[in-house]
Order: C-alpha cells, then sequence, then structure tokens
C-alpha cells in the first residue's frame, strides 16, 4: 500500500486566505516534485450528508475545476474532502467539534493507515498524528502566546517546525520547541507568475488605463489597515492621474472599502477583490508598478512575504517600505524603491520617482524574475526535505559513535544530504 504525504488544513476550501494558500501550495509542490502528496481539507455542503462518505472517507481524487483554478494546482495532487455533516462545529461542544471527529475518527481509522507523513499548520492534528506514530511537519507564521508540550515537541516524530521569519522562529523556542528543530524558510512563488503574458497583459493594460489615466499601480493581497490598504487611499488622493488597482480580500471588506473610496470621491481606484490566481500573472505584468506599502507596527515583524515573491516574478517595478522582513532583498537589487513606512507622502514620492526611473518594460525586469526562482514553493519543500534527512543521519551518526563506530558523519555534511525521498517511484524512504 502506498502512504502518503499529507498536508491537512481544518478549513473548508476554496478560501483565499494566506496561511491556506501556503499549505496548498506546498501540497501543489510536493506532488510536483513526485512525492504521493493528499491535501486533506473539510467539506460541510450537502454531499456532506451521505453516510457513504463517512464510512468509506479515504477516496482520493483529482481536484474539480473550481479548486485547480483557484489555486492553480497541477494534475498530480490528490485532494481528500472529509465529511462534517450538520450539527459538527454548529452545536459548540467538544464532542461535535470537527477537531474531535478528525482526532478520534476520521485519523485513528482512516488516515493513519494511509499516511506516511503529515504537514500542517494545525496544531492539534501534529499531537494527533504524533500519539498515532507518524511524523509530522508543522507551520507557524504568527506568535504563539501559550508553550508547546514537551512531550510533543521533543518526540522524535516530531520532525522539524517552520517559519517564516526569525522573531516567530524565536517565539516558537521560548515557547518550548527545541532550537535545533526549528527552521526559517521563506515563503515560496507560484512558477505560473515566472511565465510571460504579453497579450493578457496589453488587454488589461488597455481596461484598467482608460483615457484620464497615465500609469497604473496594483496592489495585491488582505485589505487591511496594517497592509497599507489605507495609506495607498491618501497616495491615491496626491496622484490622480494614476490608476490604483486593490486585487483580492474577503467579499465584506472590498465592499467596505469600495464604500470607503466613494465616500473619499477618489475615483481613480478600483477593487476587484478576489480573481482566479491564473488571471493574476498578467494583470501584474499590465502595471507600471506593484506596491508592496506595508505599515510599521508588530504585524510588520512576522508578515509573510509571500506576495512579494509573486511580485518578483512577474518582472513589474515594485515599490516597498522599509520592514524588518523585507530588509534582506535591499541589496538584491530587485526592488525598485524603497521608502519608510506609514507616510503616504513618502510613497507618492517614492512612486513617482520610479515611474521616470523604472519605465515599465513588456519583457518585465529579468534581474527580479531570475532572482526570485531560488524561491520557488518546490525547493521549499526540498528544502525541509533535506533538513529531516540531516538530523536523521546526525541522529544515527551519534548513536553509532556512542555505539563505538567513530565513522559518524558530520553535521556540515549531513545538512548537504538530498532529500531523504525516492521520487522516481514516489515513495518515501525508510527514514520517515
Amino acid at each position: 500500500m502506498t502512504k502518503h504525504y499529507v498536508f491537512f488544513t481544518r478549513r473548508v476550501l476554496p478560501q483565499a486566505d494566506p496561511h491556506l494558500v501556503q499549505i496548498i501550495q506546498c501540497a501543489n509542490a510536493a506532488a510536483n516534485l513526485g512525492y504521493p502528496a493528499v491535501l486533506a481539507y473539510l467539506r460541510r455542503d450537502w454531499g456532506a450528508m451521505n453516510p457513504i462518505e463517512w464510512a468509506f472517507p479515504m477516496q482520493f481524487k483529482q481536484p474539480d475545476a473550481k479548486l485547480a483554478q483557484f489555486y492553480n494546482l497541477q494534475e498530480r495532487l490528490k485532494v481528500l474532502p472529509l465529511a462534517m455533516p450538520y450539527p459538527i462545529d454548529a452545536w459548540k461542544t467538544k464532542l461535535t467539534h470537527s477537531n474531535t471527529i478528525i482526532s478520534r475518527y476520521y485519523f485513528p481509522f482512516h488516515l493513519r493507515q494511509q499516511t506516511k507523513i503529515v504537514h500542517t499548520r494545525e496544531w492539534n492534528f501534529v499531537k494527533v498524528a504524533i500519539q498515532h506514530g507518524i511524523p509530522a511537519i508543522y507551520e507557524r507564521d504568527h506568535y504563539e502566546e501559550k508553550p508547546y508540550e514537551p512531550e510533543i515537541v521533543n518526540h522524535p516524530l516530531f520532525r522539524v517546525g517552520v517559519t517564516v521569519v526569525e522573531s516567530v522562529r524565536q517565539n516558537m523556542i521560548r515557547n518550548g520547541m527545541p532550537p535545533e528543530k526549528v527552521i526559517r524558510l521563506h515563503n515560496g512563488i507560484n512558477q505560473l507568475f515566472l511565465s510571460r503574458r504579453p497579450e493578457q497583459a496589453a488587454e488589461w493594460r488597455k481596461k484598467l488605463l482608460a483615457p484620464q489615466y497615465q500609469n497604473v499601480v496594483v496592489y495585491s493581497g488582505g485589505l487591511y489597515r496594517f497592509k497599507g490598504v489605507d495609506l495607498l487611499l491618501e497616495v491615491a488622493r496626491e496622484m490622480p492621474q494614476t490608476h490604483f488597482v486593490f486585487l483580492g480580500g474577503k467579499t465584506e471588506h472590498v465592499e467596505a472599502y469600495r464604500h470607503l473610496a466613494r465616500e473619499q470621491q477618489l475615483s481613480n481606484t478600483s477593487f476587484l477583490g478576489h480573481l482566479p490566481q491564473d488571471q493574476l500573472p498578467a494583470l501584474m505584468q499590465a502595471a507600471d508598478i506593484l506596491a508592496h506599502p506595508h505599515l510599521s507596527g508588530e504585524a510588520a515583524n512576522f508578515t509573510s512575504p509571500m506576495k512579494f515573491f509573486d511580485y518578483m516574478g512577474t518582472g513589474t517595478p515594485i515599490v516597498a517600505t522599509e520592514i524588518s522582513p523585507l530588509m534582506e532583498f535591499k541589496s538584491a537589487g530587485v526592488v525598485a524603491g524603497w521608502c519608510e513606512p506609514d507616510n503616504p507622502i513618502a510613497y507618492a514620492r517614492c512612486l513617482q520617482q520610479v515611474l521616470q526611473t523604472h519605465p515599465r518594460k513588456s519583457e518585465g525586469y529579468c534581474n527580479s524574475v531570475e532572482f526570485v526562482r531560488q524561491f520557488t514553493w518546490e525547493n521549499r519543500i526540498q528544502q525541509i526535505q533535506q533538513y529531516i534527512a540531516a538530523s536523521l543521519h546526525d541522529q544515527s551518526s551519534q548513536k553509532s559513535v556512542l555505539a563505538g563506530d567513530r565513522g559518524g558523519i558530520s553535521p556540515a555534511t549531513a545538512h548537504s544530504i538530498r532529500p531523504s525521498a525516492d521520487l522516481s517511484n514516489g515513495t518515501f524512504s525508510s527514514r520517515y
């Protein structure tokens, strides 16, 4: 029986939240690399009421067209929607909580037998996996207030905690996670954003420029004040001949900002809401500038530069604020303009300067495109697996040294070992 690399989220899909995009793109990348990857998530539609779905849940499927288009999933990835019929999560009791259903039913009776390793942002799922003898990878990109259970984080089956910024890594360590089990890795870029779409970009540019605009500035991401959306509205007031286009955001946030823009009489703003991922590269390539206006404050210390990588992949000039997670990229020369956060006047001036120094190229600026190729989701999965392989080799060598064998490999050598998987036949190494 083939055992699977299971990625799990306790959410119903599709949804556009960045943390969902992260785990789904990791699953997609693992499948692209040849791992037997499965994306498991919750299902709450009318089909979830079918008793056959509860009794025989392990029916791996191809993602349907809606899900595949929403996240740009390739054909190798399999999905596993887990039925959650009413009253699960509707009645606020422990017995009717989806965590209970997963831990007491789906995992021990169904998932465990077909799972080789789990990869998730759900801490309860990590605990359930380890308690049933399955190795686990845990993702975290925000601060945690509660300490981690020592019996879980020190267990050999807890392979690694992964985060995107050093401040969160230190927070995980303070909460009890062994330092050697926490690594920092950037998020990745979907390779879709590396493809040039000149015809589609020209069509978008024709729509967005209109007679009254000279330039197009595009922002992509969540519609929150701390991400700089309100700041961009102030900038738009200073640049009436530039069209400011906002992509993404929850439906209620899109409507709220449309209303705010009308109240402020900002006719040069458009809030397009969520668009399928396969439309985003062309739209971003149509822009003169891509805006990354994140404010300062606590959120700026752990924000994930996920969209930053997508921006780079399009080759469009970027104007970013100087927040700590982005500072390591300043010397790479992949951002056209940097300015202090929280200052709409400074940001407007920076935009105007970049419009002069970095005129739009239909072919894009190749330096940012080439630079970002190292940050694909596939490369991220390989680095995680490489870390696991190296750490397991370290453990084996320590045991052999204790037994009198002085031929163990060094930690430096261990970290150069390739991922512990046989990609030719889609099966995992026995080291798992």
